[in-house]
């Protein structure tokens, strides 16, 4: 049997594309393997260094041929990319992430276990029914407008909201009944939330990581346990890599020595950068009132020279390096001194 140096597979849900090389780094392998005949190709082999791109499935690939001996790393797909030649196919794509493998310095994604996937599962799942809740509230209060009935924003408003379509008159009985069944959909979906809300609690209490992380200001039981399941603070060098990583470091386009800054790059889990976003916008509310604890020297300066939202960005990126801090340490957050100025 031929001793590969490194084969990169193409994933996707029935065929799989390999590209191997040896020691040599010459193409010696181009294959197109069924789903249940890949394990079965790998069984037989030495322990191999395989490439795959961190996509659906991949995690689970990787454990299984982890099981088997084999070294697997997974590349973030955006690294991949540069180097895929000319038209994009699965054998050109395959070749790219057995090169973008080898490259020195490469970056690679942490392979989840089980346990960290199924944590990760209901976190998604919970962000879901929100959003779905979010759409029948919104599709609720836009029908009800369009007879004349007006509501706010907000949950709350959806009770009142009901009760006034049901008590108008000149609304069609066809209208009220589908506005009955919104309502119906939006009790479900909540009832359903609440209930995960619960199963996070728990998880949060049994997490000590998640615990810790939670005496940040700014970040709540969901922030924390999904820090806590989906970063490795091993992964990353410093607390600025962490913040990076999720995208919350300025895109930098400089040339000839002249240094240009601009947005943020918006890279990485973007679930748990608008998680850390919406927190820090908490945070400068409450930091807002009167006599608030939360209003250090370092963001009343920068509230005054820069927009709310820029300083929640702001914000949410020394969240990120703190967590990375409390993570690395295994501390607990501890509030600057009363006046004091944030380095």
């Amino acid at each position: 049997m031929t001793q590969y140096k490194r084969i990169g597979i193409d994933t996707s849900k029935a065929v799989f594309t390999l590209h191997g090389i040896d020691q040599q780094d010459r193409p010696v392998l181009r294959i197109n393997l069924r789903r249940p005949q890949l394990l079965a190709f790998f069984r037989k082999l030495p322990p191999t260094e395989i490439a795959m791109e961190a996509c659906g499935s991949a995690h689970h690939w990787a454990r299984e041929l982890t099981a088997l001996g084999h070294e697997v790393r997974l590349l973030p797909p955006q690294y991949v990319k540069p180097y895929v030649k000319r038209g994009k196919n699965d054998r050109n794509d395959a070749e790219a992430i057995c090169e973008t493998a080898g490259r020195p310095g490469m970056h690679f994604v942490p392979v989840k276990s089980v346990t960290q996937q199924a944590q990760g599962m209901v976190l998604k799942v919970r962000e879901t029914l929100v959003g779905q809740r979010t759409q029948m509230t919104n599709t609720l209060r836009g029908h009800a407008a369009e007879f004349g009935v007006i509501a706010g924003k907000g949950l709350r408003q959806i009770g009142p909201l009901l009760t006034a379509i049901e008590q108008e008159t000149t609304i069609p009985t066809e209208a009220r009944e589908m506005a009955a069944l919104l309502g119906q959909e939006i009790e479900h979906l909540d009832r359903r939330i609440k209930e995960i809300d619960v199963k996070l609690a728990a998880a949060h209490k049994a997490n000590d990581v998640s615990q810790r992380l939670a005496t940040i200001p700014g970040v709540g039981p969901v922030t924390a346990l999904t820090l806590a399941i989906e970063v490795d603070p091993a992964a990353f060098a410093s607390g600025r890599h962490l913040a990076a990583w999720v995208g919350l470091t300025p895109k930098e386009h400089s040339t000839g020595g002249k240094q240009r800054m601009g947005g943020i790059s918006r890279a990485g889990n973007e679930r748990l950068r608008v998680l850390l976003v919406v927190g820090a916008t908490s945070v400068i509310k409450a930091a807002m009132r009167p006599g608030s604890a939360l209003m250090t020297d370092w963001l009343r300066a920068l509230l005054h020279r820069k927009p709310r939202k820029v300083v929640a960005v702001a914000l949410a990126n020394k969240m990120a390096r703190a967590a990375w801090a409390l993570m690395t340490r295994g501390e607990v957050y501890r509030r600057p001194a009363a006046g004091a100025a944030a380095a």
